[in-house]
């Protein structure tokens, strides 16, 4: 009788294990332990740690809510903060220790690894273009100035998210959201 892949527990491990420690500090057999797999059985499924990372990216991706962007109902802007808001609720259940993938890999592998570093700048683009989609239609919709280029600041918002994520783990508090919310809902996006 075959035995059931582990192949989606290895995943899901990676996932975990990535976003808690970080990639440096997560070796193959955290990666296996957590998943209760053998060692032997990552390579079956994923050709090296950095493969699992790319796949831990599209997952921790698919768990943004990035359809609270695009689900029509509900004034633009309205979507736009729901959305961090949804992304705020998940750094204060952390405990303020996980931060986002994305910038998380960013800041700790993009210098020392291309294939990693591109996979987090077309996360970043993607995410920015989504953002960018939803200013838009706030511009079209009277809600923001004519002259807005949406492009531009939707690369400010999702940069001023990813400060105020670094920022929020180092003082452990909701203060930064604070500001992150009233800046650019209270003064940017006016």
């Amino acid at each position: 009788m075959a035995r059931a892949s582990k192949r989606e527990q290895i995943a899901q491990a990676a996932l975990e294990q990535f976003h808690s420690r970080g990639f440096h500090a997560t070796g193959i057999n955290d990666i296996t332990a957590a998943a209760g797999a053998p060692k032997g059985s990552f390579y079956n499924h994923f050709s090296s740690k950095e493969e699992s990372a790319l796949e831990a990216l599209s997952r921790y991706a698919d768990g943004l809510r990035f359809d609270i962007l695009v689900t029509p109902g509900r004034p633009a802007l309205d979507r736009l903060r729901a959305h961090f808001e949804f992304l705020g609720r998940m750094m204060f259940d952390s405990g303020f220790a996980r931060g986002c993938l994305v910038g998380n890999f960013g800041a700790e592998v993009a210098d020392h690894n291309a294939t990693i570093r591109a996979a987090v700048r077309q996360s970043f683009d993607q995410w920015a273009g989504l953002i960018g989609q939803v200013l838009a239609e706030a511009r079209e919709a009277g809600e923001l100035d004519a002259g807005l280029d949406v492009d531009e600041a939707a690369r400010f918002v999702l940069s001023a998210w990813e400060g105020t994520l670094l920022v929020a783990r180092a003082d452990k508090t909701s203060a930064p959201f604070d500001s992150f919310f009233h800046m650019v809902f209270g003064v940017v996006l006016r």
